[in-house]
């Protein structure tokens, strides 16, 4: 990973704030639903959880799309990336999770118009490419870009536990703990992924999703 300090730094944290206006914290990513099913009931379980997710569509798909396109964004290449948008819509299996980054993507893109960091945008309405030009916008190198959305991923799953199981404070924090060696391992695998070996398989997480739209009781968004 590049040295990352003084105010690229700074920007970095900016970036993987919980703070950062963009909405993130209402939406779940399905764990909700897997919470209403039974499938995560406790700390091992949601552990189980997260790690799957991590070293499925986390290492596979999410992670070295997001990666492209920082380094579009570093290139200027705007065919690339919005290849990559169209690739990272049609990946998105529920109208939760499709609505989700269309929000989310909005929110940041929106964030760099009003504070004037970025003069004008491309319509590419995804989070990845708004986040990716935040990132770019913020002086903030693609590597660091790409474990600040992996951090702030990891800590959202957590919250959500925190939230809607009885898992406290110190829990989440083993749970945090425990499982950043997977997740900076799926970051380096992310960064060097061939494209034939992309995949957004995850046919569990899909369905729990969609189940979560008709969802009696519910605090999450998605």
């Amino acid at each position: 990973m590049s040295t990352v300090s003084g105010l690229a730094l700074l920007q970095c944290l900016r970036l993987a704030s919980p703070a950062l206006p963009i909405g993130a914290y209402s939406y779940s990513q399905g764990l909700e639903s897997a919470i209403e099913h039974g499938w995560v009931s406790d700390a091992a379980s949601a552990r189980a959880w997260i790690a799957d997710q991590i070293a499925g569509p986390l290492t596979h798909w999410e992670g070295p799309l997001l990666w492209r396109a920082l380094l579009a964004v570093q290139t200027d290449d705007m065919e690339a990336l919005a290849d990559l948008n169209a690739q990272w819509l049609a990946s998105r299996e529920s109208r939760e999770l499709h609505a989700e980054t269309l929000q989310t993507g909005y929110s940041l893109r929106q964030l760099l118009l009003a504070t004037g960091e970025a003069q004008t945008l491309p319509d590419l309405p995804a989070l990845p490419c708004a986040w990716a030009r935040a990132a770019a916008s913020w002086g903030v190198p693609p590597d660091a870009a790409l474990h600040a959305w992996a951090w702030g991923w990891l800590e959202n799953q957590v919250m959500v536990l925190m939230k809607a199981l009885p898992l406290g404070q110190t829990a989440g924090q083993q749970l945090i703990a425990g499982l950043l060696a997977e997740l900076e391992a799926a970051i380096h695998v992310a960064m060097q992924l061939p494209d034939e070996e992309l995949s957004s398989f995850a046919p569990g997480l899909a369905w729990l999703s969609a189940q979560h739209e008709t969802q009696y009781s519910r605090l999450f968004r998605s």
